[in-house]
């Protein structure tokens, strides 16, 4: 099979799994080689006559079904709802101390949302100050429970200016950084994006947004308080912090505590990263999308054919 429909099938399995569609141009961009553009809507249009893909009106699936369509339509007007609080509330966190940059991540930043979605967020902090941020942070989302508002502080991803690259290095962290929504810090996202060029070995087509993000302008006030933490005292509760947060989130873990999701509540934690433990569902994820595309690849060739 030519590697061209290898690779077309590959980016609709992939997105297949989370019963998404794409259109042909989000397939182009998704996909782990560059081809010309004639050539790849001849091969997509040829994987369409043959059965191996399915068209309904301008999306292209593996699933012969017309709901993953309305859903992904539905899922497309709920995120551009929900985008719009999303930048709202990155006004507010952008104000906190050390909060050097803000993007979107997780299903909303693929622009999909449903009733259940959260605002996921990936905040890059000053170097060193990772947990401080995150405390002041975190005891705004304590308050938010209050007004039933949590679902729009879900601060689930941190790194700092130390450390910006993404150290997984696989097609699921490649899509996750592509696909973030840059909203406040343009020059950080500029150096976090110049950091990870890596994910250019899984997504040649994809180039990196930042023209959403704001420039940050620190209010005297964040300068301030980042003043009174610009010593030894700021280093030594820095790291009291993440070692007791780290140690209540072990707790959590071991006792099986889990969040609103049903979810066992897992934390993968350092100096200068604070971050979901989803190693089993990374993996999870990888084995079974190596499987699908697998299965994909060696189907008869009568039923791939040109």
């Amino acid at each position: 099979m030519p590697q061209i429909k290898e690779d077309i099938l590959a980016t609709l399995a992939y997105f297949d799994m989370f019963n998404y569609p794409l259109t042909s141009a989000e397939i182009w961009l998704f996909m782990g080689n560059k081809y010309e553009q004639q050539e790849f809507d001849t091969y997509l249009k040829c994987l369409v006559i043959n059965g191996s893909v399915y068209r309904f009106d301008n999306f292209y699936t593996l699933k012969n079904d017309y709901r993953v369509i309305t859903r992904r339509r539905d899922g497309n007007i709920k995120a551009a709802e929900l985008i719009k609080v999303a930048e709202k509330v990155s006004d507010l966190l952008i104000r906190f101390p050390y909060v050097r940059g803000i993007a979107i991540s997780g299903s909303l930043s693929k622009n999909f949302a449903d009733e259940e979605s959260d605002i996921d967020l990936f905040i890059i902090t000053a170097k060193n100050r990772l947990w401080i941020a995150r405390s002041f942070m975190h005891a705004l989302k304590k308050l938010s429970f209050l007004v039933n508002k949590q679902d729009y502080f879900c601060m689930n991803y941190y790194i700092d200016e130390q450390e910006l690259e993404i150290v997984e290095k696989t097609i699921y962290t490649a899509i996750e950084v592509v696909t973030l929504i840059p909203l406040q810090g343009d020059a950080i996202f500029e150096r976090f994006y110049a950091e990870n060029v890596w994910t250019q070995q899984y997504l040649p087509n994809k180039i990196m947004r930042l023209s959403s993000a704001k420039t940050v302008k620190p209010s005297l006030l964040k300068r301030f308080t980042e003043s009174l933490f610009n010593n030894s005292a700021g280093d030594f509760l820095d790291n009291i912090l993440m070692k007791i947060t780290a140690g209540r989130w072990n707790k959590k873990t071991q006792t099986g505590q889990v969040n609103t999701k049903g979810l066992v509540m897992e934390m993968d934690a350092g100096k200068h990263f604070a971050k979901p433990d989803s190693k089993n569902f990374h993996y999870k994820l990888l084995n079974r999308y190596e499987d699908k595309v697998s299965k994909l690849l060696h189907k008869p060739e009568s039923s791939l054919a040109n």
